[in-house]
C-alpha cells in the first residue's frame, strides 16, 4: 500500500489500472480530442466509471518524432484539469511529465503521483519535486528524447541495459529522498525500441519485476502492436493492446497504463475469476 496524502494505492490487488488523458493536439491515438478542459473532464469521469485506479494526464506527446512543447505551454495544458479534477473526482491523479516545474505546479494543485517517461535523465530536479510532496513516481526508460529515440535502438544486452537504466533512476529518485515504496519503474515499451524488442521486454517482465519495485507498462495501441497486426491505423489496435495487457498481467506486472479501460478492466476480471484471486 502507497500513501499518497488523503489517497492510498492497494498493489497487491495488481494490476491497477492508469487511464490516459492526453491534453495534446499531437499524441499518436487521440490526439486533440481532449485539448478543451471540460472534455477532458467528463473522459476523467469515464474513465473512473469504467474502472481506472489512476488517472494520468499529460500535456506533451511523447510519440516517436515529437519535438516536445515550452514548460509554459505544457502547465497552460494540464494544470486547470488537474485542479477542477482533484476537486471533483476522487481518485489518484497523475502527471505525465519530465519538467521539473510542471511537476511542481501539478503536485501543487492535487497530482500525487508523477509519471516521468525520462527515468529523471532529462530533468532529475523532478525527484526533488516528488520527494517534498511525499508523492509516487513512474520512472520508464528511454533510449533519448522522442525526436529521435527511434534511431536509438542499439543495445549491449536489452534486458540487462534497460534493467540498469531503472535501477540508477531508482537510486537517484532515492538520493532526492523518494522513499522506496513510493518508486514504480516501467521498461518503456516504444521508447528507443524496435518491435522485435518491445516484444522481448513483454517475454521477459519477469526480470524487470525481479528488480525489487512495481512495474508499470505501457503497449496501449502502439506502433508494434499495429505491425504484428498489419493495422497502420491506431484505431484497429485494441484487442492487440488487451492481449499484451494480460500477457504482462500474467508475467507479474502492478499497473497497466490504456487507452481502453473498460475493456482492460473487463480482461482483468475475467483473467482472474479463471486463475482465482491469486
Amino acid at each position: 500500500m502507497i500513501k499518497l496524502g488523503s489517497k492510498e494505492l492497494d498493489l497487491s490487488q495488481k494490476p491497477l489500472v492508469m487511464g490516459i488523458v492526453n491534453m495534446t493536439p499531437d499524441s499518436f491515438y487521440d490526439g486533440g480530442a481532449y485539448n478543451d478542459p471540460q472534455k477532458a473532464l467528463g473522459r476523467i469521469a469515464s474513465l473512473i466509471r469504467d474502472g481506472a485506479d489512476i488517472i494520468d494526464i499529460g500535456g506533451e506527446s511523447t510519440r516517436p518524432g515529437s519535438l516536445g512543447v515550452s514548460t509554459e505551454e505544457e502547465l497552460d495544458r494540464v494544470i486547470p484539469v488537474i485542479e477542477a479534477a482533484s476537486v471533483e473526482f476522487d481518485t489518484v491523479i497523475s502527471v505525465d511529465t519530465t519538467k521539473a516545474a510542471v511537476a511542481e505546479e501539478a503536485l501543487g494543485c492535487g497530482a500525487s503521483m508523477v509519471n516521468d517517461i525520462s527515468g529523471l535523465s532529462f530533468e532529475p530536479q523532478v525527484a526533488q519535486k516528488v520527494s517534498e510532496k511525499g508523492a509516487a513516481i513512474v520512472l520508464t526508460h528511454t533510449s533519448s528524447r522522442p525526436l529521435d529515440m527511434q534511431e536509438k535502438t542499439q543495445y549491449s544486452s536489452l534486458i540487462p541495459d534497460i534493467a540498469d537504466f531503472l535501477l540508477n533512476s531508482a537510486q537517484t529518485a532515492m538520493e532526492a529522498g523518494v522513499p522506496r515504496d513510493h518508486i514504480i519503474i516501467d521498461p518503456g515499451i516504444g521508447f528507443g525500441k524496435t518491435t522485435p524488442q518491445n516484444l522481448e521486454i513483454i517475454r521477459k517482465l519477469e526480470e524487470f519485476c525481479r528488480l525489487g519495485f512495481p512495474v508499470c507498462i505501457g503497449t496501449s495501441r502502439k506502433s508494434f502492436i499495429g505491425e504484428i497486426l498489419g493495422s497502420p491505423l491506431a484505431e484497429q489496435r485494441l484487442i492487440g493492446s488487451v492481449c499484451s495487457v494480460i500477457i504482462s498481467m500474467l508475467k507479474g506486472i502492478s499497473i497497466v497504463r490504456v487507452h481502453d479501460v473498460l475493456e482492460t478492466v473487463q480482461a482483468i476480471r475475467t483473467v482472474k475469476s479463471i486463475y482465482g484471486a491469486n
